[in-house]
This record gives C-alpha cells, structure tokens and sequence, in this order.
C-alpha cells in the first residue's frame, strides 16, 4: 500500500509554471494520496476547478475535498448572478473507497503581517486492504510554531476523542421512514489513523517532539495511543523542500507521514523524488506491507 503526501501548490512548479497535470502525473502510482494547496476558483489558476480537474485526470480514484475557507468569487453577465466560490484546502484520493469524510478547521491567529490563512484537516474513513483507518490530510501554520502546536494539541485531542465521538453518525434511526442513514448500519471509526501532510516543520522541532511524545525510557517502545514519524522509523533521512538561505541552499523535511503505533510492523519503506519540479515541495512516499 503506497501512501503520498504531497504540496501541490496549486499547480505552480518550482519553474514557476502553472500545470496541474505534471502534478497528477507524479501522484497516479499511488494508492492513498494526500494533498495540500489545492483550490477552486482563483485567478492565479485561470479560475479552475482544480478538485474537478484531478478526478477528470484521475479517474480510478474515489476522492474528497476539504477547503480552509470559502469565499465569494461570483460575476454577473448583466442579467444573471455567477455564482463561484472561491477556495483553498486539502484533497484525498483514494483506489478504495471514502466511507466518510469531514473537515476540522485548525486554531489560528490573526496576523498584522505577514500574511495568515485558515488552516484545515481533512479526515477520512478509507476502507484499505490493512482494514479500515482514518487519514487525515493536514497543512499546518508556516507563520510560527506557536500555531503549530495549538494545531497539533487540537488534532491530537480530537484523535483522543476518537472512541468516545464516534463517526459522523452512531446510533440506531428512530425515524427510519425518513431514512436518514440510507439504510446503513454505523460506519467504523477505528483508532487506527495515518497523517499525512505538509506540517511545516522538521524532524527535530518542538511540533515533532508533540506529535511523537518524548524519547521513551525504553528505546523503540510504541505507545498505544501515540504516533511514530515513518521516515524516522525506517532510519530514513529524506529533504522535500529547498530554501535558499543567505544564499545558500537549505534542504528540509517539511512534510512527514505519522503513524499509530499498530501500522508501525506495516512500514516497510519511505522515499522522495528531488528531481520532481511539478511543486514547490517534493513528493513523499511511504509504502506499506503486511505484517511481518
């Protein structure tokens, strides 16, 4: 099972050029897919549906969309309203099916400067071949690590929560002539879950250091409850984003695949692509197999 995450930045390569469709040839060899900066409806982008975009250039997969915020880009002709909405979120896509979805919107701060939007988490209940697992496909705050950590304790509350909320609906219809759940029983909501995203920061930051827990006592122990960074887990050191600093070119890991600690025996590899320039971000891979 091949998982990616990868920033897109709305089609805009590290060329400079808008193209969405390197950008879904990079991601068509996997089978859960994770990405962030995806929009609807800007002028930047020819006002293009870019959601739609990807399911007509990847029509074997089941996908979902979850935008950070919702804004008027509507037009009139003189006798009637266009209406278009203009959006900025994250995407999924999947070759088996999304059972559930929803969106969670992350704590942020109002700025003077430089400029801060809203942030989402797009969660969703995929039905793999290792069972059914939440995925969440996140962007994180890249104005400062204060956000970053109000995000992360929010994910990490509502995974906490997981058990005791449930799914988007739980219970047994009382008004089954109104068949609000079309006949389907409740869905799982497993506390098996994978995040996959741009988060960031890197592997020794502060934000790391909330997601993973501190080092435990005994070297290699997996909390129940807690998430393992796969890169770092396969004894992997990969870089998917270049900054140039003071001239000089400064390699990062900003985007990272977390674990629970029952897919930990699944990882079996990580990899990146730096010669990929369909983002501004590299795309990064993890594979996982079963148990062995």
């Amino acid at each position: 099972m091949k998982l990616l995450s990868y920033n897109i930045q709305y089609g805009f390569g590290a060329d400079g050029q808008y193209d969405l469709t390197r950008a879904a040839k990079v991601i068509g060899g996997a089978d859960i897919i994770a990405l962030q900066e995806v929009e609807r409806h800007w002028s930047r982008t020819g006002h293009d549906d870019q959601p739609a975009i990807l399911e007509r250039l990847l029509p074997n997969y089941y996908t979902a969309y979850g935008p950070g915020f919702d804004m008027d880009a509507s037009s009139t002709d003189g006798t009637r309203v266009i209406n278009r909405r203009r959006q900025f979120g994250t995407m999924i896509l999947s070759r088996w099916p999304i059972l559930w979805t929803r969106l969670h919107l992350l704590p942020m701060r109002r700025m003077l400067t430089p400029l801060n939007t809203q942030n989402p988490a797009l969660e969703a209940l995929i039905l793999t071949p290792l069972g059914p697992i939440r995925v969440i496909s996140l962007h994180l705050a890249h104005v400062g690590s204060e956000e970053r950590l109000a995000q992360i304790d929010h994910l990490l509350h509502l995974h906490a929560q997981t058990a005791r909320s449930g799914p988007p609906w739980s219970g047994t219809d009382d008004e089954p002539s109104r068949n609000w759940t079309e006949s389907q029983p409740e869905p799982p909501c497993p506390q098996t879950a994978i995040w996959l995203g741009d988060f960031n920061c890197e592997p020794e930051s502060r934000e790391h250091a909330r997601i993973t827990g501190a080092t435990p006592y005994h070297p290699g122990a997996l909390y129940a409850d807690g998430f393992t960074n796969a890169v770092a887990h396969l004894g992997q050191t990969l870089h998917t984003h270049e900054k140039i600093i003071a001239g000089a070119t400064r390699l990062r890991q900003l985007d990272h695949c977390f674990v629970t600690g029952d897919l930990v025996p699944h990882l079996r590899r990580a990899w990146t692509d730096n010669a990929e320039i369909a983002s501004d971000h590299h795309p990064l891979w993890v594979e996982l197999g079963a148990a062995g």
